[in-house]
């Protein structure tokens, strides 16, 4: 507990309830709270209001004539479950993420509304239903996004393990935390003022001791709308339906008829509400429709088959991913080894490499490239001047500098220290010589802010290169000739460019 008590006491960077949500939150607190100012709070909310009309009209709850404004609604659902769907629509949209990211923020919503959605079918089923089981269940974990929020890298690292040890996400945070994310969301959602009985569920919705009696129901119930959730949204649906299945027998006492109605309940009813959520619900549909499709394509075989067939068809799309995955990341990381850490150029080794490939098709298609290389004139007066965090600073701002003057085919490299490399393919050394000065130019004008410090700067550079009908020289010969014409820059005056074939 203390580990979490340590993040919480970052206010900066851990999310706050949105103040919409608190002004609802006080309002059904206050014991002189009528229904027309919890109203007035909605309403100053447009896009809140037209969400929950959508909510009040749909067939997830069935009004017998239509909902035209927030106290209406509020005399047909209630106090309780009102505050529940607009508590629900604000903290989902106050934390959807950037798209385009590692973490996937609309399939995490996608899930936990399928989950809220269930919860409260599951709920009905067992004769449990209250108020607060939609939304208790839809933020049982919340605390995976705090959690990406606050320690991105190391809860992807969680995500990694889970993925290839297939272990509870639970144990792999304890094991790589200290905590979980149960544990986390609650005392977040704690913290932002929610009841006990949303909140100690949630905590206790993965485990199997400890859970207070008078929860134990509402732990079951999410562990099930967790499970069900899994059907469409997971890779072991078939497995999923037999523990859920299981559960419901052995806790509740219901049939497989009934677990199989709630099934494809929760497919219809959660489409309609993904979509209140401005999150597309993708191809979700009823699984007894996923089974009719797979036994159909099967040509009729036993629904036992069917099952086998479709957890393999599952696994393969699994293997799939996980194959997908791990060619990104190993792209990422060849990309990090090729790469220096200070600028983001290549490295000396990518440039070496570069080099002799270039080299290698000069000689066999007989087409013409450049190298160019340069330094930074008196570097060594400047890191021994300002230090050489403001010769840090120079590297990278003249290196980005370059980087913009360059075609996305050449290569730029850091080749070391101050120094650097340009491989221009199909390249003469004319073509050299313009993109040399125009370097040496953008150079000449740059004003570098270094630790508060103005510093002008000025390059040296040197070409050389291959023509067509010449014999190509070796790599070594290659790199001596352009530092040759580098050095002859230097002993005449620096901030020069001279060419040598």
């Amino acid at each position: 507990m203390a580990r979490i008590q340590d993040m919480l006491s970052d206010q900066l960077k851990l999310p706050t309830l949105p103040a919409i949500a608190v002004r609802i939150l006080n309002a059904v607190k206050a014991d002189d709270c009528s229904w027309a100012v919890l109203a007035r709070i909605i309403e100053s909310d447009p896009a809140l209001t037209a969400k929950i009309l959508q909510i009040a009209n749909s067939s997830y709850y069935s009004p017998s004539s239509k909902v035209s404004n927030i106290e209406k609604a509020l005399a047909i659902l209630g106090v309780s479950a009102l505050k529940n769907i607009a508590l629900s629509f604000v903290i989902c949209n106050g934390m959807k993420g950037q798209a385009g990211g590692s973490f996937d923020f609309d399939f995490f919503w996608k899930r936990a509304i399928t989950a809220a959605v269930a919860a409260d079918l599951t709920a009905a089923l067992v004769k449990q239903k209250k108020d607060d089981t939609f939304v208790t269940a839809l933020l049982q974990d919340i605390g995976i996004l705090i959690l990406y929020s606050y320690r991105p890298n190391d809860y992807l690292k969680v995500l990694d393990e889970k993925k290839t040890t297939g272990l509870p996400v639970q144990e792999i945070e304890k094991k790589l935390l200290g905590f979980d994310h149960p544990e986390l969301g609650a005392e977040v959602l704690k913290g932002w003022g929610l009841p006990e009985n949303i909140h100690v569920p949630i905590r206790f919705h993965h485990s199997r001791d400890g859970v207070p009696a008078e929860y134990r129901v509402q732990k079951e119930i999410l562990l099930l709308s967790d499970k069900l959730s899994s059907v469409y949204h997971g890779t072991r649906t078939v497995g999923r339906i037999h523990e859920i299945k299981e559960i419901l027998e052995r806790s509740f006492g219901k049939k497989a008829g009934d677990v199989d109605s709630l099934i494809d309940a929760v497919a219809d009813k959660s489409i309609e509400i993904i979509s209140s959520f401005e999150i597309h619900p993708g191809n979700m549909k009823p699984f007894s429709q996923i089974l009719q499709e797979t036994n159909e394509e099967l040509s009729n075989l036993s629904i036992s088959n069917v099952y086998l067939m479709l957890e393999l068809k599952q696994a393969k799309e699994k293997a799939e991913r996980l194959a997908h995955d791990l060619k990104d990341a190993n792209e990422k990381l060849r990309e990090l080894a090729s790469r220096d850490g200070l600028t983001g150029l290549y490295n000396h080794r990518f440039f070496q490499e570069a080099l002799t490939q270039e080299i290698a098709r000069a000689r066999r298609y007989g087409r013409p490239f450049a190298l160019v290389m340069f330094d930074i004139d008196l570097f060594k007066k400047i890191n021994d001047t300002y230090g050489h965090p403001c010769g840090d600073e120079v590297l990278r701002c003249l290196s980005k500098t370059v980087g913009n003057l360059v075609r996305t085919s050449d290569v730029v490299a850091r080749y070391g220290g101050e120094e650097f490399a340009i491989i221009l393919p199909e390249t003469d050394i004319e073509g050299a010589t313009i993109l040399a000065e125009r370097v040496r130019e953008a150079v000449e004008k740059l004003e570098i802010i270094a630790r508060g410090i103005r510093v002008k700067v000025t390059v040296s550079l040197g070409i050389t290169g291959y023509i067509q009908g010449a014999r190509v020289a070796e790599k070594a010969h290659v790199i001596a000739l352009a530092d040759k014409a580098l050095y002859i820059s230097k002993q005449s005056g620096r901030n020069k460019v001279t060419a040598v074939q």
